[in-house]
């Protein structure tokens, strides 16, 4: 398999990007995997202080407690102001026409620098910061081929950790049969559809096995849909899968009730699930995006007049994604395997298709 990474032009340049510039995470777990900080861990305060800088942040659809990207990113935001004195103010989206109009508000309200959080921000971010040159923008999950000088982009290669999670996935299933769904059919989702089923590939290539991926064109088109989520994560349990891995939001919590409901397992994204939801008993693992320490570093930058629109790209090799702990479920021969496949991916000796 030969992975040809998005941006690829700018990866080399990105992976300098220091993680650590807004100070170490407090505590950070140590499950071997590159994983990320919880959003509820305590920074320490840094000497460099900005009290009259004020950093915003307008989230996606799925709002900022949706125990997942929104509530990761909105971390950094809150770790910045703990670790800088920055002001902040946010507005929270519950449906896409709002997108223009809570940025600009925070424009209005004086915003030095703002953090869009979602693909679907896209647009509505570059117009605004092409209209208001003279403040900073962020945004997570997307990156542009040409942006303004005030424009950053925070992405992540989620095709490489959703692949161990779908290796991990395939060791520990014992139907033979593992299921996914999605939000919405954008490349932010798929990426880590992409990768998990790629991981179960290789599963079967190397041990001979002939685990199933079910749901790979299943999506709720919302990423706010829990019954949605539910319901289609009942429709493939129902079909022999007794692991769910939903990259859907807080859509996907719904999928996590169906697998807990039926004996199944689950995989989560984003962020670490046994911190950030309530079904941490039947989590294998999560996909985890350092989402808060990304936007914490963007913040910094812009108030310590560093700011540059280079990509900032999360990858194994810089800690930007990785996976969260393993659940009791996972055996320690898998997890040795998993950690051995992590290493192979950051060498180059696996490539994974884009």
């Amino acid at each position: 398999m030969k992975r040809n990474l998005r941006l690829a032009a700018v990866v080399g340049a990105s992976l300098t990007l220091l993680l650590t510039a807004c100070g170490e995470r407090a505590d950070e777990g140590d499950s071997g995997n590159g994983g990320s900080s919880s959003p509820s861990e305590t920074r320490e305060a840094s000497d460099e202080q900005f009290p009259d800088f004020l950093a915003c942040m307008v989230s996606d659809s799925g709002g900022f407690d949706d125990q997942s990207f929104n509530e990761t990113s909105y971390a950094g935001l809150q770790g910045a102001a703990d670790i800088y004195g920055v002001q902040t103010a946010e507005a929270e989206s519950t449906d896409p026409s709002q997108f223009a109009d809570n940025i600009q508000g925070l424009i209005d309200e004086g915003c030095n620098q703002i953090t869009t959080v979602g693909f679907l921000l896209g647009d509505a971010t570059l117009a605004a910061a092409t209209d208001n040159p003279d403040v900073d923008f962020s945004i997570v999950d997307f990156a542009y081929d040409a942006p303004t000088d005030n424009l950053k982009g925070l992405v992540f290669d989620t095709v490489s950790p959703s692949f161990l999670a779908g290796y991990t996935a395939a060791a520990t299933s014992e139907s033979g049969v593992v299921g996914m769904l999605g939000g919405q059919n954008i490349p932010t989702v798929t990426d880590f559809m992409d990768g998990f089923a790629q991981g179960v590939e290789y599963y079967n290539e190397e041990k001979g096995g002939d685990v199933q991926v079910l749901g790979q064109d299943s999506f709720t088109d919302s990423f706010e849909d829990q019954t949605a989520g539910q319901s289609i994560a009942q429709q493939l349990i129902g079909q022999g899968a007794d692991v769910i891995f939903p990259v859907a939001g807080p859509a996907g919590l719904g999928a996590l009730q169906a697998a807990r409901d039926a004996g199944a397992f689950g995989v989560w994204v984003d962020t670490d699930g046994t911190q950030s939801t309530e079904f941490g008993d039947i989590l294998l693992t999560s996909v985890v995006k350092g989402m808060d320490v990304a936007v914490e570093t963007a913040i910094y930058e812009s108030a310590a007049g560093e700011f540059t629109n280079e990509v900032f790209v999360g990858t194994l090799e810089n800690e930007g994604v990785g996976l969260a702990d393993f659940g009791d479920a996972v055996s320690d021969e898998t997890a040795s395997e998993v950690d051995d496949l992590r290493q192979q991916i950051i060498d180059g000796d696996i490539q994974l298709d884009e």
